[in-house]
């Protein structure tokens, strides 16, 4: 964990604490082209990506036929379960950096939807952090991405906890001499293990800036983390809270995608199975964000076809929630970049 924090801070430093000195002429391209080209670059990759992949002409076809079906509804339902997900993602982003700046909700969920976009070129969504902190004021951008990463702990703390619960819902649906099985209860000894220790950071937030704080060369990062020592148990509990409706909400709308394309799932096939799959995304790693779409797809089909067959339509439903909750999100995003202005005359 220490390695990740360092990583993003030196980069912010190398790209936030830089003398960029450019010519006018330079700094409107960046300014004002930067969102176009991003949201083309996006799009080609989009398009790239789909093509590739095996039987998305079915699934595309049966997301088409969904959207003026007659369960169209669920359809719009999900879609606004997205503005819900991203808008709880932006209240636990706006409660966490208001220790260093406060913001209104409306531009923090600016920087949800930039940090989307910029994470999409990025390994892991490490590029999420740098786009919302370009929604922070300069100074602060540093500290920023320690309360950043906080945001990201919680929801992690519970993909582990439930998906841990998953694994142990898929056990029950496994013969033992699989190799499943096995698999199954290394992933759920390893999970739990790593949430021990995850949880343990998170409520002691402090003990890292006393590790640094003995450490000679991890003076230039003290005062960055330091802020951390001023999460107490109540603000942690409250961004762990929204964590957990947010993970909910994702459940939510992959139960109304399967229902559109034709899976047919109870809630408790629902909630077990993809909270194996959430798990599985989470400690897999993965190039930039439009590579998990193989992922998702894969992963979807190994684990959901222990309750249905129908491979199209879990094919479909993953693909559905892709396309709703990534992408359109990181298409408004690369348009958000447009009024960012990354490079200020001096």
């Amino acid at each position: 964990m220490p390695r990740i924090i360092f990583g993003c801070f030196c980069k912010s430093r190398f790209i936030f604490d830089a003398d960029v000195r450019l010519n006018k002429n330079i700094k409107i391209l960046l300014n004002y082209f930067l969102g176009p080209l991003v949201f083309l670059l996006l799009s080609y990759s989009i398009h790239q990506q789909l093509i590739h992949q095996h039987n998305w002409h079915e699934s595309y076809q049966q997301v088409k036929n969904a959207i003026a079906g007659p369960q169209q509804w669920k359809l719009i339902l999900a879609i606004v379960l997205m503005i819900v997900n991203w808008g709880l993602e932006s209240r636990k982003w706006q409660l966490a950096i208001r220790h260093v700046q406060h913001i209104s909700f409306w531009r923090a969920f600016k920087a949800t939807l930039t940090g989307t976009t910029m994470a999409s070129f990025t390994p892991n969504r490490m590029g999420e952090y740098l786009g919302r902190i370009l929604y922070v004021e300069d100074g602060k951008r540093f500290q920023s991405i320690s309360l950043t990463i906080v945001c990201s702990i919680s929801q992690l703390l519970v993909t582990m906890a439930l998906g841990c619960a998953g694994i142990i819902y898929l056990k029950f649906h496994v013969s033992e001499q699989s190799t499943l099985y096995f698999w199954l209860n290394v992933l759920l000894f390893a999970v739990l293990i790593a949430f021990a220790a995850a949880i343990l950071f998170y409520f002691r937030l402090s003990w890292l800036v006393k590790l640094l704080e003995k450490i000679p060369s991890g003076g230039k990062f003290l005062a960055a983390i330091k802020v951390l020592e001023e999460f107490n148990a109540t603000i942690l509990l409250h961004i762990l809270f929204l964590s957990l409706v947010r993970y909910l909400v994702f459940i939510a709308q992959y139960y109304l995608m399967f229902s559109v394309f034709g899976v047919s799932l109870t809630w408790l096939q629902t909630i077990g199975g993809m909270a194996v799959i959430f798990l599985v995304m989470a400690v897999i790693p993965t190039f930039t964000f439009l590579t998990e779409l193989g992922l998702r797809w894969e992963a979807s089909i190994q684990v959901m076809e222990l309750f249905s067959a129908n491979t199209v339509g879990i094919f479909a439903a993953s693909f559905g929630i892709w396309l709703v909750n990534l992408i359109i999100p990181a298409l408004a995003g690369s348009l958000l970049i447009l009024n960012i202005k990354l490079f200020r005359n001096k």
